[in-house]
């Protein structure tokens, strides 16, 4: 069935620590700025139906919240269900969306994502992500997300050679970037002065070698994103931007369990064949436990879909999913922004800086703009789709970080420790 899928609408609520709003009023306060956008809609009888976007359960002690949200934004009786596949969930109800209506079962489908993380401390809200892990296995032994992932930089940083200096350039950009963005969090809290890299190393030491400014923020907010059939899309807006490929991929939810994976075995002998002299060679050399396989086999079957086969002179800009600064510069390798092991060339070349042939974070990411779980990913697409319909300089009052006639983009979002991954290609007609 060719029957294109469009995002028409989109909107935020500001991403801060804390929102002192209720779950519901995050999540209306962002269907408010869609609709205050495109007058078109006529919500809610335009809605076919929802899918709605949070991580945990436990964060607001509460099962089944988006049937409160649901009722609270006044669309009983549509169809509407919860997707949850950590921090995933947002880019997995994006595509889920999108496959309603490619399949012709709905026209129109609504996605709203949220978290609210502060109304726990800082250690509780880790323990209860961390319960996305192995609870058999690896939760019990005091694992936390931050520890695993220091560990897979750690061991990306032995094989390949990359720095905490190329971390931290990553953080600077990153915070810079949103210093101009009205919805991030670091900006709510920091204001809008550039940091440097001195100011990454003066950060609190997490685990080596992230620091406090390497890492994802705790963050209440909430977002959404109207996706419409090509039947339908004409009705809303004269520039509709088309999901022209998406892509999905797993791995191993342990990630100790990559070293020696059968099922990664041979799939990629171009980047096996890159695995450096260093150690024992492994039994499935890429992705290994130092990258993800789930980036480069979601972001393969999208790109395949979108016609994409040079990702870094076809995009003109990307949002990945960075809940640290090494899981960057690990996706520019496994999105074949580059080759195994050169991701720290194109931190240090300023490939994906504003300004760069592929900036990537103009928004500022989960390290700066923030990292509502459920919300993220929605967030970082519907910054992508105000860049790509022109509508930056307006939504965030200043042209700074406004692109010009950009075409394509990418977003990339993933779950656990690259357990599940999800990518998008958006398309400006």
């Amino acid at each position: 069935m060719n029957n294109r899928v469009a995002i028409v609408g989109a909107g935020i609520s500001r991403f801060d620590n804390p929102r002192f709003e209720l779950h519901e009023e995050l999540c209306a306060e962002a269907v408010r700025e869609m609709l205050a956008d495109n007058q078109n809609i006529d919500y809610p009888k335009d809605i076919d139906a929802v899918i709605y976007s949070y991580f945990s359960d436990h964060l607001a002690g509460q099962l089944c919240f988006h049937w409160i949200i649901h009722d609270y934004l006044g669309l009983l009786p549509k169809p509407a269900y919860r997707v949850e596949s950590g921090g995933a969930t947002p880019v997995d109800a994006l595509i889920n969306a999108f496959m309603h209506i490619k399949s012709g079962i709905f026209k129109n489908v609504l996605v709203v994502g949220w978290e609210k993380m502060s109304e726990l401390d800082t250690p509780k809200v880790n323990e209860m992500i961390a319960s996305a892990s192995d609870t058999d296995w690896d939760f019990p032994v005091g694992g936390y997300y931050t520890g695993y992932y220091a560990v897979l930089e750690t061991r990306h940083m032995h094989l390949y050679g990359e720095t905490q200096d190329d971390l931290a350039k990553i953080a600077v950009k990153n915070h810079n970037n949103a210093t101009f963005n009205p919805y991030a969090q670091w900006r709510s809290q920091h204001g809008t002065t550039f940091i440097t890299i001195d100011d990454v190393f003066n950060s609190r030491l997490i685990s080596w070698p992230y620091r406090a400014l390497n890492c994802a923020m705790i963050s209440d907010g909430a977002s959404c994103m109207l996706l419409s059939s090509e039947e339908t899309a004409r009705k809303f807006t004269d520039s509709p931007v088309w999901i022209t490929g998406v892509g999905l991929g797993t791995d191993t939810m342990r990630p100790g369990d990559r070293v020696d994976n059968p099922m990664y075995k041979g799939l990629y002998p171009e980047d096996e064949a890159l695995y450096p002299d260093v150690s024992t060679k492994p039994a499935a050399p890429y992705p290994e436990m130092a990258n993800f396989g789930s980036m480069r086999t979601s972001g393969d079957m999208a790109y395949k879909m979108a016609g994409i086969d040079n990702p870094v002179k076809q995009l003109d800009f990307a949002e990945l999913f960075n809940p640290y600064d090494g899981v960057e510069l690990v996706g520019y390798e496994d999105l074949r922004f580059c080759k195994l092991g050169e991701g720290k060339k194109l931190v240090r070349e300023g490939i994906t800086e504003w300004g760069g042939e592929l900036p990537c974070q103009i928004s500022g990411a989960h390290t700066a703009a923030g990292h509502p779980v459920g919300a993220t990913s929605i967030a970082q697409a519907t910054q992508m789709y105000w860049q790509l319909t022109e509508q930056t300089a307006s939504k965030w009052k200043t042209n700074a970080r406004a692109l010009s006639g950009a075409q394509k983009a990418l977003i990339q979002g993933h779950g656990g420790t690259g357990c599940q991954s999800g990518v998008m290609i958006f398309e400006r007609s």
